[in-house]
Formats: structure tokens, sequence, C-alpha cells
């Protein structure tokens, strides 16, 4: 995964905390919802990125095995 993208999905989250806890803080219902939306929308593109992430990795061990 690039750092790009681990900053912007950090980012995303962080966010999406800062929401929730607005909306807690001001009783809407809505602003935390989306909140806690924005924290798991953040998460599934995190999960995504690891996922490619290790497919890579397992590409590149069977690569290297067949190189030897």
């Amino acid at each position: 995964m690039s750092g790009a993208d681990d900053i912007k999905n950090s980012a995303e989250k962080l966010g999406g905390k800062v929401k929730e806890g607005v909306g807690k803080l001001t009783d809407n219902e809505k602003l935390e919802a989306e909140g806690q939306a924005d924290q798991v929308k953040a998460d599934a593109k995190q999960a995504g990125e690891n996922v490619k992430d290790a497919a890579g990795k397992a590409g590149d061990s069977v690569r290297d095995a067949f190189d030897r």
C-alpha cells in the first residue's frame, strides 16, 4: 500500500471520529451516524489495501520460488 493511501484512510477515519463526537455532543443522531459510517468506510478501504498488499507479497514469493 502506498503511504498516501494509508494517510488518506487514517484521515478519513479520524474525520469520522470527530464527526461522531460532535454528533454526540450536539445530540445530533444523523451526524453521529455519518461519523460512524465514515469510520466503517475508512476501515473497509484499509482492509482492501491490506488484501492487495498480501496478494502482491504472495505473488512475489511464488515468483521468487520459481526463479531459484
